[in-house]
């Protein structure tokens, strides 16, 4: 029951959003290095990805405990409910970001030197929406580090093909987050809360939100013709291009009833069919 409730205050089924994207890249950074498969790297990164998100989702709940508590949607979150105290929270944020960063040291110098970056990145997104409605762009970076990150794992060196999966990602999550708020649109006017439906309207920020989904599927189809993708990785990425298009089907303006169906099921089955796909191509070759 105690580690349910943590699990439950970091969503850890969420974290498919962007683990599948750090393996893929890592796979295909083993790919382009030519040797053997390092699992125990695998394994570091799959950690410093889940203890990342732990300490990202942690920070967001315990900064946001005031919102929470007045906001009818998140009223039942741990810290409102008090299940978990404020400061049991943050000492969690504390303990998975000192993980991350142990993590970052056992992979490599490179990694270890920017894991203050990403963290610094990742805990600072859940401040944003106080002051920018940019902020969805910023919980796409923090997401998109997930893929470039893996590949400096192995490699210790920038490449085009990382990048653009993880801009790919970054317009991907900036994408279905904007379509997630549309939900807080009226409270977070209420409590001056910045987010692009409260900016511009849910009609526009529908729009937007399609636009920064046409990018992710530009930059993936991108990344899939520098990584010489064939039949099998190529319907990963169709398949993911033709999910993107469904979830902006089933939501618009007037019709909010199917937002977590876009949200949940269909992105997170977006990232698992096209990692998984990537991968057993990678395997196969």
């Amino acid at each position: 029951m105690f580690l349910d409730n943590y699990l439950k205050l970091v969503k850890f089924s969420h974290t498919l959003f962007a683990m599948p994207f750090a393996v893929a890249a890592f796979f295909l950074a083993w790919q382009h290095t030519g040797e053997s498969l390092p699992w125990v790297t695998l394994l570091w990164v799959v950690l410093a990805v889940v203890f990342a998100r732990n300490a990202a989702m942690g920070f967001n709940r315990y900064a946001d405990r005031k919102y929470d508590s007045e906001n009818p949607r998140t009223q039942n979150r741990e810290i409102p409910k008090g299940v978990i105290s404020p400061m049991a929270a943050l000492l969690f944020v504390v303990l998975n970001a000192l993980l991350f960063m142990g993590v970052a040291w056992m992979i490599n110098p490179l990694c270890f030197a920017l894991s203050p970056v990403a963290l610094l990145v990742i805990l600072g997104y859940s401040l944003t929406k106080r002051f920018t409605a940019l902020c969805h762009l910023v919980l796409g970076t923090g997401l998109a580090l997930a893929p470039l990150g893996a590949w400096l794992a192995l490699t210790a060196q920038f490449h085009t093909l990382p990048v653009l999966i993880a801009i790919a990602v970054l317009l991907w999550v900036a994408g279905f987050d904007i379509i997630y708020s549309l939900q807080d649109e009226g409270f977070d006017k209420e409590a001056q809360l910045y987010s692009i439906p409260r900016a511009i309207g849910r009609k526009k920020a529908l729009m937007l939100s399609a636009l920064l989904h046409t990018g992710a599927f530009s930059a993936l189809v991108a990344a899939s013709l520098i990584a010489q993708f064939q039949l099998i990785a190529l319907s990963g990425t169709a398949i993911f291009g033709i999910l993107l298009l469904y979830q902006h089907l089933i939501v618009s303006p007037n019709n909010l009833s199917r937002i977590n169906i876009a949200f949940f099921t269909t992105n997170g089955i977006a990232s698992i069919v096209w990692a998984t796909l990537v991968i057993v191509e990678v395997l196969w070759r």
